[in-house]
């Protein structure tokens, strides 16, 4: 979903509108990764794309563009040749990290057992059709 130009709802109406707000300011496959990597710190693009890894470059350009959209990450371009861009949380996008870190825990607890199981399960499926 481009969440650039276009959000689910016009309004967001309790129990739940601040959680669906905050999913649609960083859901995605890799926004969360990218927020997670530049707790550290300002990286390069390459450095950032480097340690994510299976992500392509306009992919993570994308998801680039709408977290600074968001107003989540600063993006600081030098005047050099060749030119040179980082990437930074802001001051909003820092205080993602006690959510960061609680995602973390949460998947060395759970998500690493749950994946498995489901990969388990698939594997059964097909050895039974």
């Amino acid at each position: 979903m481009d969440t650039i130009n276009k959000t689910r709802h016009t309004s967001y109406v309790l129990p739940a509108c601040p959680v669906e707000a905050t999913l649609e300011l960083i859901g995605g496959k890799w926004k969360g990764i990218v927020l997670f990597y530049l707790l550290d710190g300002r990286l390069r693009f390459s450095e950032l794309k480097r340690k994510i890894g299976c992500v392509t470059q306009r992919m993570l350009t994308k998801q680039l563009r709408e977290l600074e959209a968001s107003g989540l990450v600063n993006r600081i371009v030098y005047a050099e040749v060749p030119p040179r861009v980082e990437y930074e949380l802001t001051k909003e996008g820092k205080s993602l990290e006690p959510v960061l870190q609680l995602l973390k825990q949460w998947g060395e607890e759970h998500a690493m057992n749950l994946i498995a199981e489901r990969q388990q399960t698939v594997v059964t499926e097909q050895a039974s059709e």
